[in-house]
């Protein structure tokens, strides 16, 4: 009966967690699903605790309390231009999880009797483990480079790519003897030789580190979905050494979701997987020639006074978010100038590249935060048709989604990546602090077009002076 009670349990807790993922997929139903992915995992939590039997009851109970109490104070103090690097961290406690306890099952099957071992539980085990403390590793050196405690550009030296493969067959090499050699290499003895474990474990930290150290702060969205993928992977093996169907089905619902966000990642920037990890993108190659850049070009100002009444006297106006905005944590001031404009009859809408901010649906999750309509979201292929009967494209700290020389340039790093067309609009507005590039590394000639106002300042207190001013029109 007890089990019968926990099977289901578990059957209810994934259709709640694949009903989660699909509701995850629209903005308007996304927080329904996270909230029905929260309560799955809540019920084959509960019902794993009825299987616990080797540890005690209330230090299982302690570790759930401390952990909820941790999870809930970080997520009520974060800011929202911090969900990235936490994101990124979670990714790799998850990660880290997994690698524990496929170590744990790894060191209770050398404490019984290795010669009867299961292999194919060993290489499960070993590819947990490798997965898991590979996302650990290479998820807070993310959270590094987002954070800015780790250079955003890539960090690369000759034969960088060769060195990381190199290592990976190296560190499969020595899996292999862990699984397979009882007793270590050339030895008698029939005990699994943990020198061989502890060297995967080790190999497979240092190759997270040095395979995301090359990778550049404009590809984060797509290493944080990869990553985000790993740890699910790894999950779903250690579900398989545990027999855990929960996990099992948690975790590959997470890791299949975080491969097609990575797929619909690297369509954003037209690049392939391949080219985002070896790469180094956002590092300039010297040998290509000079790029057409903005360097050196003539840009126009305009004050946010101006810039407000010119919103104001257009028909139609579609804004583009950018990292700029969430730094300045202006999203809610944002949603203000769109109430504004609506009462003076102007037609607002919202472009969404796939790839702007630090994270897949950074944006998205920063506008819903400051309730603006789920229905004047749209994403770029949705929208990119509108620009050329719009009066006003206003970019709001974007950059490398909006530079138009990824249409031309053939020297840009950013050369065939999809763009939101605001340079088809009548007049454009770009607030930006300074003239800074943005991730990639590079200028946006956009700067320099005739229809083209820059509007220097805080993201913040530009549209606060730009509510100001249509208040007081």
């Amino acid at each position: 009966m007890k089990e019968s009670l926990i099977l289901i349990s578990y059957i209810v807790s994934a259709i709640l967690f694949i009903v989660g993922i699909k509701k995850l997929g629209k903005v308007d139903t996304a927080r329904q699903g996270n909230f029905l992915s929260a309560v799955g995992m809540l019920i084959a939590i509960v019902a794993t605790l009825f299987m616990m039997d080797a540890i005690p009851f209330e230090w299982v109970v302690g570790g759930i309390v401390l952990g909820a109490i941790i999870g809930a104070v970080t997520a009520i103090k974060v800011a929202m231009t911090a969900m990235p690097e936490m994101v990124a961290i979670f990714n790799g406690f998850g990660g880290g999880a997994s690698a524990l306890v496929a170590s744990a099952e790894f060191f209770k099957i050398y404490g019984k009797n290795a010669d009867n071992a299961d292999t194919t539980t060993l290489i499960i085990i070993m590819l947990s483990v490798i997965i898991g403390s590979l996302t650990f590793t290479g998820s807070f050196i993310a959270w590094g480079k987002l954070q800015g405690k780790i250079s955003g550009q890539p960090i690369t030296y000759p034969g960088q790519n060769i060195i990381n493969g190199l290592i990976l067959i190296v560190m499969f090499v020595v899996g292999y003897f862990a699984v397979t050699n009882m007793g270590g290499f050339l030895a008698d003895t029939a005990e699994i030789n943990m020198r061989w474990f502890y060297i995967v474990i080790s190999i497979g930290l240092l190759l997270g580190i040095l395979s995301v150290i090359p990778i550049g702060g404009a590809d984060m969205p797509v290493v944080i979905s990869l990553l985000n993928s790993y740890s699910g992977i790894a999950a779903a093996m250690t579900g398989f050494v545990l027999q855990n169907h929960a996990l099992i089905v948690s975790g590959a619902l997470v890791g299949a979701s975080g491969l097609f966000l990575t797929n619909i990642m690297c369509k954003g920037m037209n690049r392939s997987l391949g080219n985002v990890l070896f790469s180094a993108f956002g590092k300039v190659d010297e040998s290509a020639g000079p790029a057409q850049t903005a360097t050196g070009v003539t840009v126009k100002e305009m004050s946010a006074e101006n810039a407000a009444y010119t919103m104001q006297a257009a028909g139609s106006v579609i804004v583009v978010p950018g990292y700029g905005m969430a730094v300045a944590q202006a999203q809610h001031e944002v949603r203000k100038l769109a109430d504004e404009l609506e009462k003076e009859g102007v037609e607002v809408k919202f472009a969404v590249h796939p790839v702007a901010g630090r994270m897949p649906g950074h944006m998205n999750v920063l506008l819903a935060e400051a309730n603006v309509p789920y229905e004047k979201l749209f994403d770029m292929d949705e929208i990119n048709g509108e620009f050329q009967s719009t009066d006003v494209a206003l970019i709001i700290g974007a950059n490398d989604v909006v530079n138009p020389a990824s249409r031309h340039d053939t020297n840009s790093p950013i050369y065939g990546m999809p763009i939101l067309n605001v340079d088809y609009a009548k007049t454009t507005f770009v607030l930006k602090r300074s003239m800074n590039p943005g991730f990639a590394g590079i200028d946006n000639e956009l700067f320099g077009y005739d229809n083209n106002y820059m509007v220097f300042g805080d993201a913040k207190a530009t549209v606060s002076k730009f509510v100001e001013t249509l208040k007081e029109g």
